[in-house]
């Protein structure tokens, strides 16, 4: 039997979203910028879902900006504060997903802004000393620091640095595409400027996600070649998987305690079973604590000959769960968040298992033995 735990790099498509979709793929053809009548009832779809998407985040409907993803909006965010806002550094992290810090990259390669690395204190949580620093002085600036790790499950105090960004007069751009339907969001409160998400970590489909920019901000397109998204993303929207993102969050809303319940206990049963089975286990960034990413476990093997081979062992074995971030696979140093927040050890297999609404107690029975009999 295959027992899927790789819930942070995607998650399977709930039925009820896939339902939703159907009628839309169906019916629901016209292209939503054409003034006759099929296209005006797609327009009318994809705006019902942006007002029931921003229902739930407490914020104007006209803050949503449909995309492709968590990537796309990542990207969105800091080139636009670069190109259209004035922007001449970016605030970052090392370990922050590398949508976001190979962006920060390119942008001081391609346009000259100044990247300032914030340190990180041994827990993996941002330094705001060190970042209230920062801020004191420079130029223009924009910080991007994730909501949540999607490696090591480090949860940052958003409203502490988003708090520190208005005191300084600096933009705050949050990658919270591992939190967001896992966690609520009170966007009419909370001090950030731009958030990102992806609907396939929620159980919706893939290539849809949006970036919400704060009303009187206005960035320019990124993607030229038509005005849809009022003109910040150009190109037909895809109105059934837009669907499916307002879809999915119906879906989380309608059941978040329960689900964080779920996945509490299957973590905290997993964790258990790992700390039985090796007393020398590690979880990388103190994942299995109560004030982590409750989504994800990042478990530090004990040295072992066949550390090494562990995910593709555990592959054969039935059990899917990766080293780190999807984003990153084929990459042959290892997990860039492991070693800039100097938790990587190359005696020791480092994996990540990660849990969704379909995760079972049986995944879990099943992933330990077949963990017991790869580590045996």
């Amino acid at each position: 039997m295959n027992v899927y735990l790789d819930n942070a790099a995607t998650t399977a498509v709930a039925p009820e979203v896939l339902e939703a979709m159907i009628p839309v793929l169906r019916e629901s053809y016209g292209n939503p910028s054409s003034s006759h009548a099929i296209g005006r009832k797609t327009r009318v779809i994809i705006e019902q879902s942006r007002r029931l998407i921003a229902q739930h985040l407490n914020c104007h409907s006209s803050c949503i900006y449909f995309t492709s993803g968590g990537t796309e909006a990542d990207n969105l965010a800091l080139r636009g504060a670069v190109r259209d806002l004035g922007c001449e550094r970016i605030i970052t992290s090392e370990a922050e997903h590398s949508a976001v810090i190979k962006t920060a990259r390119s942008l001081e390669r391609s346009h000259g802004i100044q990247l300032d690395l914030v340190k990180h204190h041994e827990d993996g949580t941002v330094d705001l000393d060190h970042l209230e620093e920062l801020l004191v002085s420079g130029p223009k600036t924009i910080v991007s620091i994730m909501h949540a790790n999607n490696e090591v499950a480090v949860v940052q105090d958003i409203h502490a640095i988003g708090s520190l960004c208005r005191d300084a007069n600096a933009l705050f751009h949050s990658d919270t595409v591992q939190t967001m339907c896992h966690y609520t969001f009170d966007l009419e409160s909370l001090p950030v400027d731009f958030i990102a998400c992806s609907a396939h970590k929620f159980h919706g489909p893939k290539g849809v996600g949006f970036l919400y920019i704060r009303k009187g901000i206005h960035l320019g397109g990124q993607i030229e070649g038509g005005s849809q998204e009022r003109a910040v993303r150009g190109g037909t929207e895809s109105t059934h998987n837009i669907v499916g993102l307002a879809a999915a969050f119906d879906l989380a809303y309608a059941e978040l305690e329960e689900h964080e319940r779920h996945i509490r206990h299957l973590k905290a049963k997993m964790a258990k079973g790992l700390k039985l089975l090796f007393p020398d286990v590690r979880f990388n960034g103190q994942s299995d604590e109560e004030s982590r990413l409750y989504t994800v476990l990042n478990v530090s093997f004990p040295p072992h000959p066949k550390s090494g081979m562990a995910l593709f062992l555990l592959d054969l074995e039935g059990v899917s769960c990766s080293g780190g971030s999807a984003c990153s696979s084929g990459a042959t140093l290892g997990s860039h968040v492991l070693r800039s927040l100097k938790f990587h050890d190359p005696e020791r297999a480092s994996l990540r298992f990660s849990f969704g609404r379909f995760s079972t107690d049986r995944d879990i029975d099943i992933a330990l033995k077949a963990i017991e009999r790869v580590f045996a």
